[in-house]
């Protein structure tokens, strides 16, 4: 029998045997390697409660609500956006840039926030995608 290995597992998810999420690779894979260790599991919610205590990724992806001012002008220059939102910063009104330079954190649901990703046409999607990248750097 396999030791548990948090890092090196795989899971079947509630009684689906058509892919089974590895720890590994942090994503569903279509086939178990020979020596898998497999552990059945009700949810992916439920999976990634087990994962987070270890650092690891589950299936639900969670946007961080809020990430640091750091963090979110780390994501722009990685996003090739830095130049594009400084821009449209400075032709905001003083209150914006003001925000924008003196934040200590970026909150997703704010409406200063709402109106810059409008401005770049972001979907909803997207601005999620942004703030779950900018939650890792």
């Amino acid at each position: 029998m396999t030791e548990y290995n948090p890092f090196s597992w795989h899971w079947i998810i509630g009684g689906d045997e058509s892919s089974f999420w590895s720890s590994a690779s942090g994503a569903y894979v279509a086939a178990l390697p020979d020596d898998a260790g497999v552990t059945r599991i009700a949810s992916e919610q439920e999976l990634n409660d087990v994962l987070a205590p270890y650092g690891l990724p589950g299936p639900v992806t969670r946007v961080p609500v809020s990430v640091s001012a750091r963090q979110f002008k780390l994501q722009l220059l990685a996003a090739g956006l830095l130049d594009q939102v400084e821009g449209f910063i400075a032709s905001q009104g003083e209150a914006v840039q003001i925000a924008y330079d003196n934040s200590g954190s970026f909150v997703r649901t704010e409406p200063m926030m709402a109106a810059g990703f409008a401005a770049l046409e972001f979907s909803e999607a997207e601005v999620d995608a942004f703030f779950v990248a900018a939650a890792t750097l």
